[in-house]
Protein backbone atom coordinates (compact mmCIF):
# COMPACT_ATOMS: atom_id res chain seq x y z
CA UNK A 1 0.00 0.00 0.00
CA UNK A 2 1.07 3.09 -1.29
CA UNK A 3 0.60 6.66 0.91
CA UNK A 4 1.79 10.13 0.79
CA UNK A 5 2.25 12.42 3.08
CA UNK A 6 3.75 16.45 3.12
CA UNK A 7 6.05 17.85 5.36
CA UNK A 8 6.87 21.49 5.10
CA UNK A 9 5.26 21.63 2.07
CA UNK A 10 7.25 19.01 0.21
CA UNK A 11 4.86 15.22 -0.36
CA UNK A 12 6.02 11.92 0.65
CA UNK A 13 5.41 8.44 -1.11
CA UNK A 14 5.91 5.85 1.55
CA UNK A 15 5.33 1.75 0.87
CA UNK A 16 3.32 0.60 3.99
CA UNK A 17 4.61 -2.75 3.04
CA UNK A 18 8.27 -2.35 3.44
CA UNK A 19 8.48 -1.62 7.42
CA UNK A 20 11.88 -1.33 8.95
CA UNK A 21 11.59 -3.24 12.41
CA UNK A 22 13.76 -1.23 15.01
CA UNK A 23 12.70 -2.78 17.74
CA UNK A 24 14.68 -5.89 20.09
CA UNK A 25 12.50 -8.34 21.10
CA UNK A 26 11.99 -9.22 24.58
CA UNK A 27 14.05 -11.60 26.69
CA UNK A 28 17.40 -11.01 24.41
CA UNK A 29 18.75 -7.68 26.66
CA UNK A 30 18.46 -6.83 29.79
CA UNK A 31 19.27 -3.77 32.18
CA UNK A 32 19.13 -2.25 35.59
CA UNK A 33 19.42 -6.39 36.97
CA UNK A 34 15.84 -6.63 35.95
CA UNK A 35 13.86 -10.14 36.39
CA UNK A 36 14.72 -12.34 33.99
CA UNK A 37 12.44 -12.64 31.11
CA UNK A 38 10.64 -16.32 31.20
CA UNK A 39 8.03 -17.56 28.86
CA UNK A 40 6.92 -21.13 30.36
CA UNK A 41 4.28 -23.63 30.35
CA UNK A 42 1.05 -23.37 32.34
CA UNK A 43 0.61 -26.27 34.49
CA UNK A 44 -2.24 -27.53 36.55
CA UNK A 45 -2.97 -30.97 38.03
CA UNK A 46 -1.99 -32.80 34.81
CA UNK A 47 -2.04 -30.61 32.30
CA UNK A 48 0.95 -28.98 30.84
CA UNK A 49 0.68 -25.80 28.03
CA UNK A 50 2.96 -27.17 25.71
CA UNK A 51 2.04 -29.25 22.15
CA UNK A 52 5.39 -30.66 23.11
CA UNK A 53 3.89 -32.63 25.82
CA UNK A 54 1.06 -33.42 24.44
CA UNK A 55 -1.57 -30.44 25.13
CA UNK A 56 -3.73 -29.34 22.38
CA UNK A 57 -2.23 -26.11 22.52
CA UNK A 58 0.58 -23.91 23.49
CA UNK A 59 -0.80 -22.30 26.53
CA UNK A 60 2.30 -20.11 28.18
CA UNK A 61 2.70 -18.25 31.57
CA UNK A 62 5.39 -15.20 30.53
CA UNK A 63 7.44 -13.19 33.49
CA UNK A 64 8.37 -9.78 32.24
CA UNK A 65 9.88 -6.61 33.04
CA UNK A 66 8.97 -3.87 30.50
CA UNK A 67 11.89 -1.39 31.51
CA UNK A 68 14.83 -4.23 32.04
CA UNK A 69 13.85 -6.92 29.11
CA UNK A 70 13.79 -5.09 25.96
CA UNK A 71 12.40 -2.53 23.79
CA UNK A 72 9.83 -0.50 26.20
CA UNK A 73 7.59 2.74 25.72
CA UNK A 74 7.33 5.16 28.51
CA UNK A 75 4.71 7.20 29.69
CA UNK A 76 5.44 9.89 31.93
CA UNK A 77 3.23 7.23 35.15
CA UNK A 78 7.24 6.56 34.97
CA UNK A 79 8.43 8.76 37.48
CA UNK A 80 4.81 9.98 39.18
CA UNK A 81 3.32 9.21 42.05
CA UNK A 82 -0.35 8.74 39.87
CA UNK A 83 0.96 5.85 37.78
CA UNK A 84 -0.85 6.65 34.31
CA UNK A 85 -0.24 4.31 32.16
CA UNK A 86 1.09 4.57 28.67
CA UNK A 87 -2.14 2.80 26.91
CA UNK A 88 -3.76 5.73 28.16
CA UNK A 89 -1.17 8.67 26.90
CA UNK A 90 -0.44 7.34 24.09
CA UNK A 91 -3.18 7.83 21.51
CA UNK A 92 -1.07 8.66 18.27
CA UNK A 93 0.63 5.50 16.68
CA UNK A 94 2.19 7.49 13.41
CA UNK A 95 4.23 9.92 13.28
CA UNK A 96 7.05 11.83 11.15
CA UNK A 97 10.68 11.20 12.59
CA UNK A 98 13.85 11.90 12.46
CA UNK A 99 16.74 9.56 12.97
CA UNK A 100 20.17 11.10 13.49
CA UNK A 101 23.50 9.20 14.93
CA UNK A 102 25.68 10.10 17.26
CA UNK A 103 28.97 9.15 19.09
CA UNK A 104 28.88 9.74 22.61
CA UNK A 105 31.46 12.44 24.24
CA UNK A 106 33.53 11.54 27.25
CA UNK A 107 33.26 13.53 29.98
CA UNK A 108 36.45 14.34 33.03
CA UNK A 109 34.80 11.03 35.47
CA UNK A 110 34.50 8.50 32.04
CA UNK A 111 30.99 8.94 31.57
CA UNK A 112 29.29 9.12 28.30
CA UNK A 113 26.89 11.15 26.91
CA UNK A 114 24.88 12.73 24.45
CA UNK A 115 25.46 16.53 25.32
CA UNK A 116 23.45 19.62 23.12
CA UNK A 117 25.99 20.73 21.06
CA UNK A 118 25.79 17.79 18.97
CA UNK A 119 22.61 17.84 18.78
CA UNK A 120 22.23 21.24 17.63
CA UNK A 121 25.00 20.45 15.07
CA UNK A 122 22.53 17.44 13.83
CA UNK A 123 18.84 18.60 14.07
CA UNK A 124 16.97 22.30 14.23
CA UNK A 125 13.98 21.39 12.81
CA UNK A 126 11.04 21.77 15.16
CA UNK A 127 8.17 20.59 13.29
CA UNK A 128 8.75 16.95 13.68
CA UNK A 129 7.37 14.85 16.50
CA UNK A 130 9.67 12.17 16.91
CA UNK A 131 13.38 11.86 17.43
CA UNK A 132 15.77 8.45 17.24
CA UNK A 133 18.82 8.81 18.07
CA UNK A 134 21.20 6.15 17.44
CA UNK A 135 24.48 6.24 18.91
CA UNK A 136 28.13 4.70 17.69
CA UNK A 137 29.79 2.38 17.62
CA UNK A 138 26.27 0.71 16.37
CA UNK A 139 27.43 -3.13 16.82
CA UNK A 140 25.41 -5.94 16.88
CA UNK A 141 26.32 -6.74 20.63
CA UNK A 142 23.68 -4.43 21.14
CA UNK A 143 20.84 -7.15 20.50
CA UNK A 144 21.63 -9.52 23.15
CA UNK A 145 23.46 -7.27 25.83
CA UNK A 146 23.06 -6.97 29.92
CA UNK A 147 24.05 -3.47 30.34
CA UNK A 148 23.56 -3.92 34.41
CA UNK A 149 26.29 -2.19 36.17
CA UNK A 150 27.48 -1.02 32.68
CA UNK A 151 27.25 2.76 33.38
CA UNK A 152 25.74 3.37 29.81
CA UNK A 153 25.61 6.38 27.95
CA UNK A 154 22.76 9.28 29.04
CA UNK A 155 21.44 12.31 27.92
CA UNK A 156 22.68 15.57 29.53
CA UNK A 157 20.17 17.90 31.09
CA UNK A 158 21.01 20.42 28.35
CA UNK A 159 20.45 17.71 25.77
CA UNK A 160 17.05 17.05 27.01
CA UNK A 161 16.18 20.36 27.52
CA UNK A 162 16.82 21.11 23.69
CA UNK A 163 15.25 17.99 22.78
CA UNK A 164 12.08 19.87 24.66
CA UNK A 165 12.58 22.78 22.92
CA UNK A 166 12.26 21.43 19.38
CA UNK A 167 9.12 20.15 20.66
CA UNK A 168 9.79 16.80 20.11
CA UNK A 169 6.84 14.22 21.56
CA UNK A 170 8.34 10.93 21.14
CA UNK A 171 12.06 10.73 21.96
CA UNK A 172 13.51 7.23 20.53
CA UNK A 173 17.03 6.16 21.44
CA UNK A 174 19.67 2.77 21.56
CA UNK A 175 20.09 3.01 25.28
CA UNK A 176 18.74 1.72 28.73
CA UNK A 177 17.44 5.04 29.39
CA UNK A 178 17.70 8.69 29.02
CA UNK A 179 19.02 9.01 32.26
CA UNK A 180 22.54 7.78 34.21
CA UNK A 181 22.52 4.60 35.79
CA UNK A 182 23.24 5.11 39.14
CA UNK A 183 21.96 8.85 39.88
CA UNK A 184 20.52 9.13 43.57
CA UNK A 185 17.03 8.79 41.81
CA UNK A 186 16.95 12.01 40.49
CA UNK A 187 16.05 10.89 36.87
CA UNK A 188 17.02 14.75 35.91
CA UNK A 189 16.41 14.08 31.91
CA UNK A 190 13.11 12.27 32.49
CA UNK A 191 11.55 15.02 34.46
CA UNK A 192 12.71 17.48 32.04
CA UNK A 193 10.85 15.65 28.97
CA UNK A 194 7.87 15.66 30.18
CA UNK A 195 8.12 19.27 32.82
CA UNK A 196 7.87 16.98 35.69
CA UNK A 197 7.50 19.96 38.78
CA UNK A 198 9.10 18.95 42.37
CA UNK A 199 5.11 18.72 43.09
CA UNK A 200 4.51 15.91 40.81
CA UNK A 201 2.17 17.73 38.56
CA UNK A 202 1.06 16.48 35.55
CA UNK A 203 2.12 18.91 32.04
CA UNK A 204 0.83 19.46 28.79
CA UNK A 205 3.43 16.94 27.52
CA UNK A 206 1.74 14.57 29.18
CA UNK A 207 0.95 12.26 26.01
CA UNK A 208 4.49 12.58 25.26
CA UNK A 209 6.58 9.31 25.35
CA UNK A 210 10.44 7.91 25.47
CA UNK A 211 11.32 4.20 23.77
CA UNK A 212 14.35 2.98 25.40
CA UNK A 213 16.29 -0.32 24.10
CA UNK A 214 16.18 -0.06 20.18
CA UNK A 215 18.59 -1.20 17.55
CA UNK A 216 18.75 0.48 14.21
CA UNK A 217 20.39 -1.39 11.48
CA UNK A 218 23.31 0.47 10.10
CA UNK A 219 21.45 -0.28 6.59
CA UNK A 220 18.90 2.53 7.90
CA UNK A 221 20.52 5.96 6.78
CA UNK A 222 19.88 8.87 9.09
CA UNK A 223 16.66 10.80 7.61
CA UNK A 224 13.05 11.98 7.88
CA UNK A 225 10.87 8.26 8.08
CA UNK A 226 7.39 7.20 9.09
CA UNK A 227 7.16 6.24 12.40
CA UNK A 228 4.55 3.63 13.63
CA UNK A 229 4.55 2.76 17.86
CA UNK A 230 2.98 -0.54 18.52
CA UNK A 231 2.23 -1.34 22.13
CA UNK A 232 -0.32 -3.64 23.31
CA UNK A 233 -2.80 -2.47 25.76
CA UNK A 234 -1.06 -2.79 29.29
CA UNK A 235 -2.12 -0.38 31.89
CA UNK A 236 1.08 0.67 32.94
CA UNK A 237 3.47 3.40 32.98
CA UNK A 238 5.77 1.24 30.22
CA UNK A 239 4.71 -1.74 28.12
CA UNK A 240 6.90 -3.87 25.42
CA UNK A 241 7.17 -1.98 22.49
CA UNK A 242 7.80 -2.90 18.44
CA UNK A 243 8.38 0.73 16.59
CA UNK A 244 8.44 0.50 12.85
CA UNK A 245 9.91 2.93 10.25
CA UNK A 246 8.78 3.90 6.79
CA UNK A 247 11.07 5.02 4.05
CA UNK A 248 10.01 8.27 2.80
CA UNK A 249 10.12 9.20 -1.01
CA UNK A 250 9.65 12.94 -2.55
CA UNK A 251 6.96 12.77 -4.57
Amino acid sequence: MIITLTHQQIKYLCNLSEPLDISIPIGQVRCFNATVYQAKPYKSGDFIGSVKHGAPVNFFDVQLNPHGNGTHTECLGHITKVQESVNDQLKTYHHLASLITIVPTTLENGDQVIDREQLEVLISDNDIPALIIRTLPNEEAKLSKDYSGTNPCYLTGSAMKYIVSLNVKHLLLDLPSVDREVDEGKLKAHHIFWGITKENKVTSRSHCTITELIYVPNDIEDGIYLLNIQIPSMELDAAPSKPVLYRLLEN
